[in-house]
């Protein structure tokens, strides 16, 4: 059995800024990470779709356009309509901290600011990442 933890690290919305993304699915690739990059400019549906069709244990978003209160939102309502509770969603980007909370009760696991370390980063996925049976 392969436990290598799959992770989505998607860039939803209109955002053009992917050096973040690219960074942090480096950092969680040579921590021996399966990593599957879903590009730039992804809508809420096709995130969920890469995480069902990957099989993905972790989804990662980085948003920095402002919009996470409308898509984050979004993916997590699409993630539990295809049963997908068992996977992770973390956030990096720039969150206020008052829209924090609301993530979070959203289903979010965690989000990352910027100051945000790489391995803080990994180590709370490989401490967190709920493996299927």
């Amino acid at each position: 059995m392969d436990d290598k933890i799959r992770v989505l690290v998607a860039k939803p919305g209109l955002d053009g800024h992917d050096r973040g993304a690219k960074v942090i699915a480096r950092a969680f690739r040579d921590a021996g990470f399966e990593v599957i990059y879903t590009g730039l400019r992804q809508t809420p549906e096709q995130v969920v779709n890469a995480a069902l069709q990957e099989d993905v244990d972790v989804v990662g978003l980085s948003v920095l356009s402002g919009a996470h209160m409308t898509l984050c939102p979004r993916i997590m309502e699409l993630m539990k309509k295809e049963r997908l509770n068992d996977v992770l969603v973390v956030i990096g980007g720039i969150i206020p901290d008052q829209d924090i909370s609301k993530l979070k009760g959203c289903g979010v696991a965690e989000i990352f600011q910027p100051g945000a370390s790489l391995e803080e980063i990994v180590t709370y996925v490989r401490k967190n990442v709920r493996k299927k049976q």
